[in-house]
């Protein structure tokens, strides 16, 4: 099984384990290459629609796995039973969502041996919720693929210490370890907040000034999260 770029980062932060269920599994593939890599013994491919699961068995079916990966029907981890399964993936989902499937159950998440999360979008209200729950990130990567940037990181039970919003919003072991793909996309996103600054400020009406200042904002935490690359700040993990 060939995976994408942004699985295979997801699929390099599981570590060998036992079982693991994959939650919002779509076509499968992530429960398939970690058995195939026998990283993973059995795994659960969960997802809330029919449609999903019927692609995942196809593939399931073609790889001849059918008696180590079982399908279940389920809206995030509802149908996952305490101390099923050593690990969770949930990957491609946005970020709120993801938050909504851990309350939901975090009896599971807190049993777990680790989970690995990839969030399409707010991920600084994810990683916020971690700490907030007594979670810590142990891992994290950044990779870019067919014109966007993705962030996925390790989670396990444990203290976090993350001090500022930077850390929140770009990821503490991203900025430790200097990740050469994250100072790509602080560089990216520097420009076009300057861009827009600079557009906004042509202006002066209630709703540009209050956007002016949200850039303002956005631009500090950027400019914060590039000065780890310079100063070796200390990150609170």
């Amino acid at each position: 099984m060939e995976l994408s770029k942004r699985l295979t980062a997801v699929a390099m932060l599981v570590e060998e384990c036992e079982s693991l269920a994959d939650i919002g599994t779509d076509h499968g593939y992530i429960p398939i290459y970690l058995l195939e890599k026998k990283k993973i013994q059995r795994a659960v491919a969960m997802d809330i629609n029919k449609g999903p699961l019927e692609r995942a068995r196809e593939h399931i079916d073609e790889t001849g796995l059918q008696e180590k990966i079982q399908l279940r029907l389920s809206d995030g981890a509802e149908k996952l039973s305490l101390g099923e399964v050593k690990a969770v993936v949930i990957a491609g989902m946005g970020g709120p969502l993801m938050i909504n499937i851990m309350k939901k159950r975090l009896d599971v998440f807190k049993t777990l041996d680790f989970f690995v999360l990839q969030p399409q979008s707010e991920i600084e209200q994810v990683r916020h919720f971690l700490q907030e729950q007594g979670f810590a990130i142990t891992k994290e990567n950044m990779v870019f693929e067919e014109g966007k940037y993705y962030s996925m990181m390790q989670v396990k039970s444990g203290e976090m210490n993350c001090r500022k919003e930077c850390e929140f919003l770009y990821g503490p072991w991203l900025l430790k370890e200097k990740n050469i793909t994250l100072l790509e996309f602080l560089k990216k996103e520097e420009k076009k907040y300057l861009e827009l600054l600079e557009k906004l400020s042509a202006k002066d009406t209630q709703s540009q000034r209050e956007r002016y200042g949200e850039i303002e904002k956005l631009l500090m935490h950027n400019k914060e999260a590039m000065a780890y690359y310079k100063e070796g700040e200390e990150i609170g993990v």
